[in-house]
């Protein structure tokens, strides 16, 4: 299914500084930056990339699918894999997978030298012209943190794993990170722990478990 996304940012799809991007995926913010240019220019992708970032310099936001996309791309270029040949894969799974951020599929998987796709959910096949096989993935463990819409594409993200109460959600406080079924901002929480609050009250005060007010604290240490 295509994904069409505005050319301005709106409720639902999230928005994402480049420190976001770094802290909710924990990866390194110099990295991010530089490879985040690559990923917003033409040798990566065709206009899917300008549609999916707002502003300037470090002004600049982008979007929830471009956000899970950019995992994907982090973590080939960090393996030597080159933005052109990111960008040809891309392009191929995006073509037979029918969707403009194929990156942020559940089809998707890769081995980190070559990028594949799953067609049938078992399956993984070269996205170049060879089509091998091959069953290897890299990112496995990044997909279980994702839930998934009925098109299979990223719904929302945990970082800290499903078994932490802390969601990515783009339909809740523009996707920066909260506590599962609520609103509240686990920097909101982070910020009282800071400023000297103890864990009990602060779990008091927002009438939420202890467990995830030290889920807050944890992702935002982690980030840190």
């Amino acid at each position: 299914m295509n994904i069409v996304i505005n050319k301005k940012p709106s409720l639902g799809i999230g928005l994402y500084t480049i420190p976001d991007v770094a802290n909710i995926l924990n990866l390194d913010k110099i990295l991010v930056r530089r490879w985040l240019k690559e990923y917003w220019g033409n040798r990566f992708g065709s206009n899917q990339a300008s549609l999916a970032s707002w502003g300037k310099g470090r002004e600049k936001s982008v979007h929830f699918f471009t956000l899970i996309e950019f995992y994907v791309f982090f973590q080939l270029r960090k393996r030597g894999v080159s933005a052109q040949s990111i960008s040809r894969a891309h392009e191929i799974m995006g073509q037979e997978l029918n969707t403009t951020f194929p990156f942020a599929n559940s089809e998707i998987l890769t081995d980190g030298k070559k990028i594949f796709y799953s067609p049938d959910g078992d399956v993984i096949i070269n996205a170049d012209k060879s089509k091998q096989i091959n069953f290897k993935s890299i990112i496995e463990q990044f997909c279980h943190k994702i839930d998934f819409d009925k098109d299979q594409n990223a719904l929302r993200y945990w970082p800290l794993g499903k078994e932490k109460n802390i969601v990515v959600d783009p339909h809740h406080q523009l996707g920066q990170p909260t506590i599962k079924n609520t609103n509240i901002l686990a920097g909101t929480i982070y910020s009282m722990y800071t400023a000297g609050e103890k864990i009990s009250f602060i779990s008091t005060l927002y009438d939420v478990p202890e467990s995830d007010v030290k889920a807050s604290i944890e992702f935002f240490k982690k980030a840190a």
